[in-house]
């Protein structure tokens, strides 16, 4: 669970992860927050890996993807702070993995709920949809979608690889399909931001949007690392 500046929506967010019946264990990573994002982590019962400076979203889940394949575990959720994500809709992006999946996408636009975005951001997703499905031979919903699960292969490949750069989840998931892992999108119901204010403005998601989109044609296809064995964490 990646977290810059989640005071105010964190202390609910975790609430609600110990209200499951599933037995998670949660590691916050504190994006270099100047506020009490570490200590309310800490309170609340997560491991909280605390970053000396802000080094944005992909620098976060890739401390995040470190951390758990150091720590020997075979599966992951990316999660995040600000209440977005149901806690509820977890069992839905785990199932697929035990089917054989290596990777599942929880989208917003899959049939479940009514998640709604502007119209600006609505074409510039359609958009990202065309490319990705040029770039990775496969149609997805919701390319941005941060709700996420991941088999103990793409956690190696992410723990090195995964993207820095804004707009990291379209990157990634292209590089996912490009190193050819089975990647499979299920609808999921998402909420809106809980409390505290978004990062984007229309300005910089045009800039970005745009950058990924360079960025995303020129990326090399990823090598799919050596498949790990043994017994789950």
């Amino acid at each position: 669970m990646p977290a810059y500046n989640e005071q105010e929506a964190l202390p609910d967010t975790l609430a609600g992860l110990r209200r499951s019946s599933l037995p998670l264990d949660v590691v916050v990573i504190d994006d270099g927050s100047v506020d009490d994002t570490a200590a309310i982590a800490t309170a609340n019962g997560a491991v909280c890996l605390q970053l000396p400076f802000n080094l944005g979203i992909g620098g976060a889940l890739r401390t995040g993807f470190r951390y758990a394949v150091e720590n020997g575990y075979r599966r992951g959720i990316q999660f995040d702070a600000d209440g977005q994500h149901d806690p509820t809709q977890i069992e839905a992006l785990l199932a697929p993995l035990a089917d054989g999946a290596d990777m599942v996408v929880g989208s917003r636009f899959a049939g479940a709920g009514a998640y709604q975005v502007g119209r600006s951001r609505g074409l510039a997703m359609n958009i990202l949809r065309w490319a990705i499905r040029r770039l990775a031979g496969q149609r997805f919903t919701d390319t941005s979608s941060g709700f996420r699960s991941f088999g103990p292969d793409v956690l190696a490949l992410f723990a090195a690889e995964y993207p820095i750069e804004y707009m990291d989840s379209v990157e990634a998931l292209v590089m996912a399909c490009r190193a050819g892992f089975e990647v499979r999108e299920v609808p999921t119901v998402m909420h809106e931001r809980t409390a505290g204010v978004a990062s984007n403005r229309s300005f910089r998601l045009a800039y970005h949007y745009i950058r990924v989109l360079v960025s995303l044609a020129n990326t090399p296809k990823a090598e799919r690392p050596t498949r790990i064995t043994g017994t789950t964490a």
